[in-house]
């Protein structure tokens, strides 16, 4: 292969060939085991000419595929021109290098091109550094065992004690290099950490707070601009969002919240690029509520929702209520899937993002939750509370008023959180007893 080629990753408007072996127990869609590689490629750029699927047992040790494999994979690299390969599966750095001397093209696996992806994608300084330091975790490693200029050459020089070949030493010089930039960028993270957990403690503290979670383009983005009028960016492709955006949500009758949309999560994401990606899921992990968005016309809905309970137990967002969206039932053909998720989930609420059926629902729901649980109260504060009263006539369902001196009493159906956050306010008002007037 020529020198070089694996110095860099991007493949976009490249001519790829995918690759996958389907072994026992792994994951994929029997209907399109490549789908998902396929809208991964398309996303990152690559033009895909041809695939080749492989059922094994095990994979083989030098190059995963079988040999007769790798000679045919060769024939499709010579037919289609095509610069790069694409494994749905992981690999070994010795398996890239053994596949790579037979094509003769670079070879990227399932991690690798995600990697690319969200290098691509990266907008924002903490985005940015958080997927250079997840490359330098996974990407440049493996990338070290592969490169002609790290062979162990004498260079002409006599062997023996202290005369290591130049390609020894250069391979040292640059995994000191590697540790010192991921030391830098791991401090570097870690303050953009405590900023952002300090921030969203704040931001806790005063509003409610949802997060939007979900399977990559499962419609995230699109319902937060549905919900909050944000207007960013949200296309048909795999991870259009890597930097979370919170907005203002408006639930009508003067409540609100915080919504917050996050990365896409997919199958098998590279565990380093999770762990570097902590603070971008921070909204996640101490919400009040998550909306989790499933694609519920996609044939592998089940297993996405799989997989993003899976990665939310993994970061530690295990505490915040969950709600189950099963969004794009206007892409339905029949409603037999739904029906199948309404009967397991029966919590689970039906809309689409795009046409704006079931968010009335939605939004009722996210009120609820705002207030808390109503109950019905009789508060009583001073009529000079002006604060208080406005908050309770517009806020509130109002059953009764009775005057009483320079005080009013109210019969209210209020919630639970609207009572704590009157008390935060520094409202003075009491809580009466319905039966002997006696305050609670």
């Amino acid at each position: 292969m020529e020198d070089g080629l694996r110095t860099q990753l991007n493949v976009t408007a490249e001519p790829a060939i995918l690759v996958g072996v389907l072994l026992p127990n792994s994951e994929y869609d029997p209907h399109d085991p490549l789908g998902e590689l396929r809208a991964l490629a398309n996303t990152a750029g690559a033009i895909v000419c041809d695939e080749l699927l492989q059922n094994r047992r095990k994979p083989v040790a030098a190059t995963f595929i079988g040999k007769g494999k790798v000679q045919e994979l060769a024939g499709l690299v010579k037919a289609h021109d095509a610069t790069v390969v694409l494994f749905e599966n992981d690999l070994s750095p010795s398996q890239i290098g053994n596949i790579e001397e037979i094509v003769e093209v670079k070879v990227l696996d399932r991690s690798e091109l995600i990697l690319d992806i969200f290098a691509g994608r990266a907008q924002t300084f903490e985005s940015r550094l958080q997927v250079e330091l997840a490359q330098l975790e996974y990407t440049y490693p493996r990338l070290r065992a592969m490169w002609s200029h790290l062979e162990r050459i004498g260079g002409g020089s006599p062997a023996g004690i202290g005369t290591r070949g130049p390609g020894e030493q250069q391979l040292e010089v640059d995994r000191r290099i590697v540790q010192h930039r991921k030391s830098e960028l791991r401090k570097e993270i870690a303050r953009v950490q405590s900023r952002k957990t300090r921030e969203v403690a704040a931001r806790n503290e005063e509003h409610y707070t949802v997060g939007l979670v979900g399977y990559t383009n499962a419609g995230k983005s699109t319902l937060f601009n549905t919900l909050t009028a944000a207007g960013t960016y949200a296309d048909d492709k795999l991870f259009a969002t890597l930097s979370t955006l919170t907005r203002k949500w408006e639930l009508g009758s003067g409540d609100e919240s915080l919504l917050s949309d996050t990365v896409g999560f997919v199958r098998d994401l590279p565990h380093h690029l999770v762990a570097s990606f902590k603070s971008t899921l921070e909204e996640a992990v101490n919400a009040d509520l998550l909306l989790i968005v499933l694609d519920v016309s996609d044939p592998r809905a089940k297993h996405q929702l799989d997989t993003v309970t899976s990665v939310l137990d993994d970061i530690g967002a295990t505490k915040p209520q969950r709600l189950l969206l099963l969004n794009k039932t206007d892409l339905l053909e029949h409603n037999a899937d739904l029906l199948v998720f309404e009967k397991e989930y029966p919590d689970a609420l039906a809309i689409s993002a795009k046409t704006g059926v079931g968010l009335d629902k939605l939004v009722e729901r996210v009120r609820t939750a705002v207030q808390g649980k109503s109950r019905k109260l009789i508060l009583e504060l001073p009529m000079a509370d002006g604060k208080t009263i406005s908050y309770l006539e517009t806020r509130t369902t109002i059953e009764d008023r009775e005057y009483r001196d320079h005080f009013v009493r109210y019969t209210v159906l209020i919630g639970a959180r609207q009572i704590d956050y009157l008390r935060s306010t520094g409202a003075e008002f009491e809580i009466i007893n319905p039966h002997d007037d006696a305050v609670v």
